[in-house]
């Protein structure tokens, strides 16, 4: 932990912080999402494989499930999200940098 010049540069350092752990928890909701769309796509495809049904048709088919919707959307839902907590964690320590230099300009 870095120290500080003065409460507002602290602040804005404290919060993107905590909005780079949100972002890091949706980056881990995101890869569980995308991990259960994998499985689900590898257990369709050996279930297909079983019944004789190709490679590309199972693929079809998995891709048209509602466990492959959901799981392709949590992925990208949580990405968004991830996206934008990143962004919010940016501006937020470019803020507590700056008060960082402006305050040392003054001194």
């Amino acid at each position: 932990m870095p120290t500080f010049h003065n409460d507002e540069e602290q602040a804005a350092w404290v919060l993107a912080e905590s909005l780079i752990e949100k972002a890091r928890t949706m980056m881990r909701q995101a890869e569980s999402a995308l991990e259960t769309w994998r499985i689900g796509k590898e257990l369709n495809r050996l279930r297909c494989a079983r019944r004789g049904i190709s490679a590309s048709d199972a693929e079809i088919r998995w891709s048209e499930t509602a466990n492959a919707k959901n799981a392709l959307t949590d992925n990208s839902f949580h990405v968004s999200l991830a996206t934008m907590y990143y962004g919010a964690a940016a501006a937020h320590y470019s803020r507590a940098q700056y008060l960082r230099n402006r305050g040392e300009a003054r001194v």
